[in-house]
């Protein structure tokens, strides 16, 4: 009898969208919950079985567990910080059904005890403290030094990843990735300034933010009568690299107001033609740059800075107030043309956009004509 079950048992249907997943998860909820809650090998029992059917959504979706009372297990899921994939674990965890004795967390949450112990050393309030840096040049750019009191040369990796780690769990995921823009530890004998105690940060944090988004609530820049140039630029192995830079936009002055770049590389096979594209495959890459353009629009804070062709592959770029239509809108026009591109995407944040300081018409090895 056992024979025939397993042989016509009925294989589990592929977990397609938001809504299979979770219909799923609730046949196996109460299983789940009792190894959660039992400590009963949660690898095995838990871990195993969840992987794989959130690898049929999609790649990028990270997992932890736990009892958030005594009644309650707890389930997070994380983009292990890449932030192209945040919006779609706010979405799944949105899209969560109530589950008896289930929480579901998008993102890893700030931990009310935030203190960490790893590789032997402590991280939090008895140990870690921080200042800020003031740049004249970039003043909306949140950039702060934390000291720890053990810090030397010889345990600096094992330092540097427990800051890290303590960050992510003091401020929350989404607020460590979204809100401090550049980040330097170092040995407390080092520092420059008065230390802040590090319970502190969080305020300090929220203060700035507050006042990012009341000076640059609603600015818009409309590209339409931006002047554009292109531009040549001769490689190291001799190709060139010709890019349509939005040159008038590299000039506005509120530019922090769109501090999210994003950049898609778009390989293709230039070999015969001293890696520029051929006419056929020059004109699919006009395609899919239309096809962001006409998504991603300027009045709704996406500004296109331009693209680069050349050494085999296209990169466009754009400037951008968020990045969770930015992420929905490549995510699917990459598995749209995974047939005839591997396209790939990238986003950080670069309030000053020095990343296309490099692009200035007037910079040695560029050759511009405007238009």
């Amino acid at each position: 009898m056992s024979l025939f079950g397993n042989i016509f048992k009925k294989k589990e249907e592929p977990v397609r969208s938001y809504a299979d997943f979770w219909n799923w998860y609730s046949k196996n909820a109460e299983k789940f919950y009792r190894v959660v809650k039992n400590h009963n090998d949660i690898e095995h029992g838990f871990f195993d079985k969840l992987s794989p059917k959130l690898d049929e959504l999609m790649d990028g979706f990270w997992y932890l567990t736990g009892m958030d009372n005594d009644d309650t297990a707890e389930l997070i899921i994380t983009a292990d910080g890449a932030i192209k994939n945040f919006v779609f674990v706010e979405e799944l965890i949105e899209a969560a059904p109530p589950i008896k004795n289930w929480k579901f967390t998008a993102l890893k949450p700030a931990l009310t005890n935030s203190n960490i112990s790893m590789s032997g050393y402590e991280f939090g309030k008895d140990t870690l403290h921080f200042y800020q840096n003031e740049n004249p040049g970039y003043p909306d750019e949140i950039d702060i030094t934390i000291t720890h009191d053990q810090l030397t040369e010889e345990n600096r990796k094992d330092i540097v990843t427990g800051v890290y780690i303590f960050l992510d769990n003091y401020l929350g995921e989404l607020n460590f990735a979204t809100m401090v823009d550049a980040l330097e530890i170092i040995e407390k004998n080092d520092a420059e300034k008065e230390l802040i105690p590090i319970e502190k940060l969080k305020d300090y944090l929220a203060w700035r933010q507050k006042e990012f988004v009341e000076k640059y609530d609603g600015v818009r820049h409309h590209t339409g009568e931006d002047e554009h140039s292109i531009m040549e630029t001769k490689l190291e192995n001799g190709r060139f690299l010709i890019g349509t830079i939005n040159t008038g936009l590299l000039q506005w002055d509120q530019k922090a107001s769109h501090p999210w770049i994003l950049t898609v590389t778009i390989p293709y096979n230039g070999e015969e033609n001293n890696g520029m594209p051929d006419e056929i495959t020059y004109k699919a890459l006009n395609e899919i740059s239309d096809l962001i353009l006409n998504e991603l629009k300027d009045e709704d804070g996406y500004l296109n800075i331009g693209r680069e062709t050349g050494n085999g592959e296209m990169e466009i770029y754009y400037a951008c107030r968020d990045f969770r239509k930015p992420s929905k809108t490549l995510y699917r026009l990459q598995q749209e043309k995974t047939n005839q591109f591997e396209i790939s995407y990238k986003f950080f944040k670069d309030k000053y956009w020095r990343t296309f300081d490099r692009l200035n018409p007037m910079s040695s090895g560029n050759i511009a004509a405007n238009m």
